[in-house]
Formats: structure tokens, C-alpha cells, sequence
């Protein structure tokens, strides 16, 4: 089986433990997942099997949407409700305050990773660091806000819509907003409403899956993952060269294009520049 599924993460649940799961309702160790989500965090887990796994480096890139709840007033160690509280602090903002504020978090903006956070610094996984107790130097980096919108407000807690970059830590975002009101805050809770092509509406309920007889049902074909570039139907020969891996002439102008054959099966992620398309990568069995 090949394609990919759409689960709608569980709280409690980390992604490794849905792939692991997964294993066994697809019968296949061929299998990854599109975008890591806390196991605190719900919602859309895009998950690749056999041989759309060949996709997950291109989902790692995609833009994400996310619904969260930010409490403020509450400071904790992995910066969300899970974590050890290190400080309270009264709350006394009003909405107009707090919408005030959140124009300086949109756009291009640097964020400094949580300490509990999988990335590495000398080889060493941050939270594997800060379990020690021990704290370590960050850089920040560059992420993008395309929207973030209060859906909500009652005092000490306010509901977020944040379309954001690859990249961006939620939680983090949310202390960044409660140190800039000067009362602190947290990530109260968080669920993934959509992630590169897919969303919400499409995800399958995990529960569902582990019970289903006929797990292929929920499968979507790995193009609809490149949903957003143009499709270009191959002839014959064009066909046999892209399948050989060769270059060809082809006119059409310089972009990205999904690629079938003439029998409509997805051949590649193909690339055109001055009237040559070559392939950025095969997804055809071989």
C-alpha cells in the first residue's frame, strides 16, 4: 500500500507513537510522518506510507495552521501547561491590550527554540539536555507569522489562529506574547487545523484507523501533496526517459510540475528551466 493518511492526533499520543501504530494496521515498516506534533498537541498528523515516504522531505517545508489557547499570568519550564510552574503572576489585561500587541508578532520574526524542543546542539537533543536540568545557549532563528488572530479573550486566557512557517514553536510564541504583555504566559492547549495541502476536514480520527479492516480506504494518492503545482501529461517517450532518470526537451515555462504518464499514473516532481524538464524526485514504482 502507498499513500497518505490523514490522522487527527490524539492528545497524550507523540507522532512516533502513531507511526509505530500504523506500522501495523499498513503492514509495513515503510512509514513516516509529515511534521512532528507535541503530545500534548491534537489534529492534523499527515502520515506517509511505502513509497510516498519518498514525499516526507518535501512536507517538512509546508506552512502549518494551528488553533491554540495561550494562559496567561502562568510561566512554566517547556513553556505550555505540562511543564513545572516556575512563576504566577497577577492578569490584568484588557482585549484592546491584548490586540494591541499581537501586530508586533506577525510577519518575519526571530524566535528562540524552547529547551525542550528535539533540536540538537553538539549532537544533544535540547530536551534530553534540560531533563539534566541543564539550560544552554540558543540562536534565534527566523520564522513567519502570515496570521495570527484572537478568536477569543476572557481575561487570563485568549484562542489563537496562527498560520505560520515550518519552523515556528506555538508554545513559544505564546510565552513570547505573555512576556511582551509583561504578566507571562503559556500554551494552554494546541491543535493543528491544517497542514500544507491538507486539513482538519479530511483527518481520520486514529481510533478509527486502529479498528478499520480495510485500512487502504483512507489512503490519498502522494500527488495530492503537490496539489499546488500544474500537472503535465508525458508522451510515450518523454515518459520512458523521465522513468531512466534522463533529462528531456519539453516546451513549457521554467517551474515546478507534478508528471504523469500516459496512462495518468504520477511519475515525479519534475523541474523545467530553458525548455528542459529533469526530475527532482521519482515517485513511480519501479
Amino acid at each position: 500500500m502507498n499513500g497518505i493518511v490523514i490522522v487527527d492526533k490524539p492528545q497524550g499520543w507523540t507522532s512516533q507513537d502513531v507511526t509505530a501504530r500504523l506500522r501495523r494496521v499498513f503492514n509495513t515498516r515503510r512509514i513516516g510522518h509529515g511534521g512532528t506534533l507535541d503530545p500534548m498537541a491534537t489534529g492534523v498528523l499527515p502520515v506517509f506510507v511505502g513509497r510516498a515516504t519518498r514525499g516526507v522531505e518535501f512536507f517538512e517545508h509546508a506552512e502549518k495552521i494551528y488553533e491554540a489557547t495561550l494562559r496567561l499570568g502562568v510561566m512554566t519550564d517547556t513553556e505550555d501547561i505540562t511543564g513545572a510552574v516556575l512563576e504566577t503572576r497577577k492578569v490584568n489585561i484588557s482585549e484592546e491590550d491584548f490586540l494591541g500587541i499581537l501586530p508586533k508578532f506577525r510577519g518575519k520574526i526571530q524566535q528562540i527554540p524552547p529547551m525542550y524542543s528535539a533540536l540538537k546542539v553538539n549532537g544533544q537533543k535540547l530536551y534530553d539536555l534540560a531533563r539534566k536540568g541543564k539550560v544552554v545557549e540558543r540562536q534565534s532563528r527566523e520564522i513567519e507569522i502570515f496570521e495570527l488572530v484572537c478568536l477569543a479573550f476572557s481575561g487570563d486566557t485568549a484562542q489563537l489562529r496562527i498560520h505560520c512557517s515550518k519552523g515556528t514553536y506555538i508554545r513559544t510564541l505564546c510565552k513570547d506574547i505573555g512576556d511582551a504583555l509583561g504578566c507571562g504566559g503559556c500554551m494552554e492547549a494546541l491543535r493543528r487545523v491544517s497542514a500544507g495541502e491538507y486539513g482538519i476536514c479530511e483527518a481520520v480520527p486514529l481510533a478509527e484507523l486502529l479498528e478499520t479492516e480495510n485500512p487502504e480506504q483512507y489512503l490519498r494518492p502522494v500527488d495530492s501533496m503537490f496539489a499546488n503545482y500544474e500537472a503535465v501529461t508525458l508522451t510515450v517517450k518523454q515518459t520512458e526517459r523521465c522513468r531512466n532518470g534522463n533529462s528531456f526537451s519539453i516546451t513549457l515555462p521554467d517551474g515546478t510540475y507534478r508528471v504523469y504518464g500516459q496512462n495518468k499514473d504520477f511519475l515525479a516532481l519534475s523541474r523545467v528551466e530553458n525548455g528542459v524538464m529533469s526530475t527532482i524526485k521519482s515517485f513511480f514504482e519501479v
